[in-house]
């Protein structure tokens, strides 16, 4: 299978899933290309059958901002001609879809007997905010509607995609992320820990691109509270347009000394050190930072909300509260601190459900998937 892959590079879980998708159909031996402006952070392994292309974002006077939806375009037309590309998979409907039928489009004017198939993987913004902003939403339905495969990773964004889009029930499939089990791994000794805090602090994290709709202010609210009962800090990893509002509130509640902003890096040493795992969004597509602090061993405390049930286990790998309970994360993260026996056994169960998201079997799904196209391409044909 000849593959290109397109994602958004930065820190973020569906630039994550696609650059491990893709890392994964490479060591299987599909051809793989990645198409994006800059390398996705996530992609930290090379082989002759993985290759990145580079879009070029070009600054033209005429333009008051890049034509990248064009860009890309024009980039996976040169892809698919020069390397034989047979499916383009995008993760992120806006506005990776969009690029990816007008390609094919000028690809069956050129060459009418050579079919490209599109994939596209909806990762939650794309459907539950951007999508439906009036300025995009006639072009994404659009786009959507012209993929020969749709997945989501959870069934409430399936559902979600039916209910805003349009989409026929059954016609967009729930394939969960995955977890790299060795990648990240409960680590005995900690060996963060003593970049981040005492001994006798806990260590609480979140994970993220910062954006709005992460709701990083719950994240420093809820650690207010929790703080007023145990010694602690809250190691805060990634960067986004939130982070300076999340300082500004912390020093405001009087915790400032007690954030760790650690920026942009690889989140597992840091979660291997972690007690707990704040993901206060309200409209989580699934939850990829909370399955892999699940797989270090770490707890998770979140909202009843989206796909983030399908993650975690109520009271069992970790505490979600009802919607609407402003306060609620650092009470229940207080309590769990409190009782350690009850918060053992939640470090053992979040490590036994991640195990069920082990990135081999799930990777197979989208194998499976994505060949299918290839077969109705050939039958088709034939």
């Amino acid at each position: 299978m000849k593959l290109a892959i397109v994602c958004y590079p930065t820190y973020g879980g569906s630039g994550v899933v696609a650059t491990e998708l893709a890392m994964h159909l490479a060591d299987r031996g599909h051809d793989v290309h990645m198409v994006s402006y800059e390398i996705p952070f996530r992609m930290d392994r090379f082989r002759p059958n993985l290759m990145f292309h580079a879009v070029d974002v070009g600054d033209y006077p005429l333009f008051r901002y890049p034509p990248y939806t064009l860009n890309l375009t024009n980039k996976l037309i040169e892809v698919v001609e020069e390397h034989g590309v047979e499916i383009i998979h995008s993760h992120y409907a806006i506005p990776h879809a969009a690029s990816a039928w007008m390609a094919r489009q000028v690809l069956r004017e050129k060459e009418p007997r050579k079919d490209v198939k599109l994939a596209c993987t909806l990762h939650g913004t794309d459907i539950t905010l951007v999508g439906r902003e009036r300025g995009f939403y006639e072009l994404t339905r659009f786009a959507m509607n012209h993929q020969d495969l749709l997945t989501t990773p959870s069934a409430w964004l399936s559902a979600e995609t039916d209910r805003h889009f349009g989409t026929k029930p059954g016609t967009v499939r729930a394939i969960p992320n995955f977890v790299d089990l060795e990648r990240f791994k409960p680590d005995p000794t900690k060996a963060a820990r003593q970049c981040l805090a005492p001994d006798d602090y806990k260590v609480i994290t979140h994970v993220s691109n910062f954006r709005p709709v992460k709701r990083v202010d719950e994240v420093v609210r809820a650690f207010a509270v929790l703080r007023r009962h145990h010694k602690a800090v809250l190691a805060l990893v990634g960067d986004g347009p939130e982070l300076p509002k999340a300082e500004h509130l912390a020093r405001e509640l009087g915790v400032r000394g007690d954030l760790r902003i650690l920026g942009q890096q690889k989140p597992e040493p840091i979660l291997q050190a972690s007690d707990l795992f704040l993901l206060p969004s309200r409209a989580e597509s699934f939850g990829l930072s909370a399955l892999e602090a699940m797989a270090c061993g770490c707890p998770v405390l979140g909202y009843a909300a989206g796909g983030l049930p399908e993650v975690v286990e109520d009271g069992v790998t970790g505490l979600l509260c009802p919607e609407g309970s402003d306060l609620c994360l650092g009470t229940l993260a207080a309590g769990l601190l409190s009782d350690e026996p009850r918060y053992q056994a939640m470090r053992l169960a979040a490590r036994a459900r991640a195990e069920l998201f082990a990135a081999g079997p799930i990777v197979d799904q989208y194998e499976r998937a994505l060949l299918a196209l290839l077969v109705q391409q050939s039958a088709s044909a034939g």
